[in-house]
């Protein structure tokens, strides 16, 4: 059993363990509800902008339990995106949260825009890197050569984001109340 399976299974194997202790668990309804919504800021981009905008439209067609919208203003963002003269990477602080330096060198090189910010978003949704990668795989990054132009995630990695959102909103948002 993967972990994100067992994870999602604990609180149902809590609640089954407490009706046999004699305790009546009472659980929330499994979320069905709105997405997770992560904001970003793009406001660093510089150039990158409308990649930005690109890449996050991206994972909103591909992914339904998170959605990326522009920071509005007064509100703080989730992420933030920088442009610099570096290599692309991203820093995350915590699933859906982080910092992309969306780096000029691997445009320089040929890479496209567009996947970068889809990929480096990736990192930020919870993804990591698949390298060496075919090209069909988003998070194989710069390894799929800069011929490649495929900005969109692989059946895996859609499912991979949207287990992890569905736990973080089943923890989130999953209550019990004990009836002795």
């Amino acid at each position: 059993m993967t972990s994100s399976r067992l994870v999602r299974a604990l609180p149902v194997a809590i609640a089954a363990v407490l009706a046999l202790a004699g305790g009546q668990a009472v659980a929330a309804p499994a979320p069905d509800a709105a997405a997770r919504v992560v904001t970003y800021d793009a406001t660093g981009a510089a150039e990158f902008k409308d990649a930005v905008t690109k890449g996050a439209a991206v994972w909103n067609q591909s992914v339904k339990n998170v959605q990326l919208k522009p920071v509005t203003s007064g509100q703080r963002a989730n992420l933030r995106v920088v442009a610099d003269n570096g290599w692309p990477r991203a820093q995350v602080t915590a699933l859906g949260s982080g910092t992309i330096y969306f780096g000029r060198q691997a445009v320089d090189e040929g890479h496209n825009t567009v996947r970068i910010a889809s990929h480096e978003m990736g990192h930020i949704l919870g993804l990591p890197d698949v390298k060496p990668g075919p090209c069909s795989s988003l998070m194989s990054g710069a390894s799929a050569g800069t011929s490649c132009t495929n900005a969109n995630p692989n059946a895996a990695e859609k499912a991979e984001v949207e287990d992890a959102f569905a736990l973080l909103e089943s923890s989130a948002a999953t209550t019990a109340a004990y009836k002795d």
